[in-house]
């Protein structure tokens, strides 16, 4: 007499299988941010070269279009990514940080070490803005136009293959918009 029974778990095994491959189809840096083409958040931070100045999403909004980097010193792709970041910043890309839950201590000491590709920088240490950006961790970085509209976000590290085939080729359009307003 055949047993049908013996065969569930074989079934179930396909089946989470067949779940499982269709998840890694998915590219696990395309997380989209729920502000794509909406203003960045309001926000008033401190600088993180002068404290006692205050940083606000105005920064965003100078009519030159701009890389928004979240780093850590605690986070180890981040050092990774940091000298195409410097790349970029001496090639003229405007790039502001956000230390994102981080010492301010530690992070001055990683700039002077690493060099500061950062036009402006200024601290989340309790995440706040982190929240309203919807990060999931460091680093990531969102294309903010000159109006403070956010038009792209990549998650992960941000080297020269991604510039190359993603956020270089949306940055110079949003240049080439600017510079025809």
């Amino acid at each position: 007499m055949f047993n049908w029974k013996l065969f569930i778990p074989l079934l179930v095994f396909v089946a989470l299988a067949f779940f499982l491959m269709k998840g890694l189809e998915r590219d696990p840096g395309a997380m989209p941010s729920a502000l794509l083409d909406r203003s960045m958040p309001e926000f008033s931070l401190p600088d993180l070269h002068e404290p006692d100045r205050q940083v606000s999403e105005a920064v965003f909004r100078d009519g030159e279009p701009a890389l928004l980097n979240v780093w850590g010193t605690w986070c180890p792709a981040c050092r990774v990514e940091h000298p195409f970041l410097m790349t970029l910043a001496e090639r003229g890309v405007k790039i502001v940080g956000m230390d994102y839950k981080d010492e301010r201590k530690a992070a001055l000491a990683w700039l002077a070490r690493l060099g500061d590709p950062y036009r402006v920088s200024f601290e989340d240490r309790d995440g706040r803005l982190g929240i309203d950006l919807g990060v999931y961790g460091a680093p990531e970085t969102y294309l903010v136009d000159g109006d403070g509209v956010i038009r792209y976000k990549h998650v992960g590290v941000l080297d020269e293959r991604v510039w190359r085939d993603e956020l270089g080729p949306l940055y110079r359009s949003l240049v080439r918009e600017a510079e025809d307003n």
